[in-house]
């Protein structure tokens, strides 16, 4: 007997929230990557673009936003299967400088509503666009809104709303 493809997949979807980052040309690499996950899933919701300064090396500023997608794929596939392949084929260059300029960068920072990296408690770049979607998200020692969260982080970090900036 063959097998049925919805016994591997299952029909309820799973849902990510991944941040996404650009420091080369990202007014073209953010929404190019945005329509690339369209093919891995349903992208339920985009977040507007966060501007911040680059972290941990001297280069052009970070674009940064958060997308929500439903997927049949798990974390570990759909970052197998998506995010190599979109930033691959965005020239994204990985060396062994983990901060150097990237034309995009994608994390999973959700999971069906767990963390999956708690840099989004630490990080305004990562709080303040996954907040747009989470808003609501607990910290998991205090309890306090993912919102609560960001503004404070923001508060203390150079950070710029960038509304002008096309994601879709």
């Amino acid at each position: 007997s063959g097998w049925r493809l919805n016994a591997v997949r299952p029909s309820n979807p799973r849902r990510l929230i991944l941040a996404l980052g650009s420091n080369i040309a990202p007014e073209q690499h953010l929404p190019q990557a945005i329509c690339m996950l369209e093919a891995y899933g349903q992208v339920e919701a985009i977040s507007s673009a966060w501007e911040t300064p680059a972290y941990g090396s001297v280069a052009p500023n970070f674009i940064n936003a958060a997308v929500a997608i439903a997927t049949p794929f798990t974390a570990g596939e759909f970052k197998k299967l998506a995010i190599h392949n979109i930033e691959a084929s965005l020239g994204r260059v990985r060396t062994s400088d983990k901060y150097a300029p990237r034309t995009i960068d994608i994390d999973i920072i959700v999971e069906d509503g767990e963390v999956v990296d708690a840099q989004v408690w630490e990080l305004a770049h990562i709080a303040m666009p996954v907040s747009e979607i989470l808003p609501d998200l607990p910290h998991p020692r205090s309890g306090k809104a993912l919102r609560q969260v960001a503004r404070r982080l923001a508060r203390q970090t150079p950070i710029k709303h960038r509304p002008d900036v096309s994601l879709k």
